[in-house]
């Protein structure tokens, strides 16, 4: 029997299912941040690899049964850097024995247009942590909108709305 392991993260943390080949949830967990760009490739892969490992031991299932693992997180929008964090998981998957045939990195944002509309025109939009506008039209072009960061521009995010309430009550505060 095959299973399956998603991984769904962003800048505040990340949730693990496994499944198997009938789609049932064996295993559902939540583990730390995955945003690479922000806590860097180590801590985050070290992050990972503790919240697969628990799911895969609260599930009792072999590791070679293990089809493939997708994670779909925030940062991972440019395949160079995706690419980054695949091989250092591959790395420590690896040095600790632990036998993942496939492991693919993901922006969170595609992962979500894709699984709303199963492949077909649509666009989806996230306000979590940080925020993205993202969206496929009817030729299969990909659109986005933010999902800048933090700094550049998150607007709708809840670091962005977080941090404009501070700067009214220091603005407040200030008599400004």
């Amino acid at each position: 029997m095959a299973f399956y392991i998603g991984l769904d993260g962003g800048g505040t943390k990340t949730k693990c299912v496994i499944v198997n080949e009938q789609m049932n949830v064996l295993s559902e967990l939540v583990g730390g941040p995955s945003n690479f760009l922000v806590f860097g490739v180590d801590e985050v892969t070290e992050s990972l690899f503790n919240l697969i490992t628990d799911s895969i031991k609260q599930t009792g299932i072999k590791t070679s049964e293990i089809a493939s693992v997708l994670l779909g997180t925030a940062g991972a929008g440019r395949r160079e850097d995706a690419e980054r964090l695949e091989n250092s998981f591959i790395r420590k998957a690896n040095e600790s024995n632990l036998p993942i045939k496939k492991f693919v990195v993901e922006s969170d944002a595609r992962i979500a247009l894709e699984g709303a509309f199963s492949g077909k025109p649509g666009s989806i939009l996230i306000a979590g942590t940080g925020s993205i506008m993202f969206g496929k039209d009817s030729r299969g072009n990909i659109h986005r909108v933010g999902g800048f960061g933090r700094i550049l521009g998150d607007e709708g995010s809840g670091f962005h709305i977080g941090r404009s309430g501070l700067t009214a009550v220091a603005k407040q505060f200030d008599g400004r």
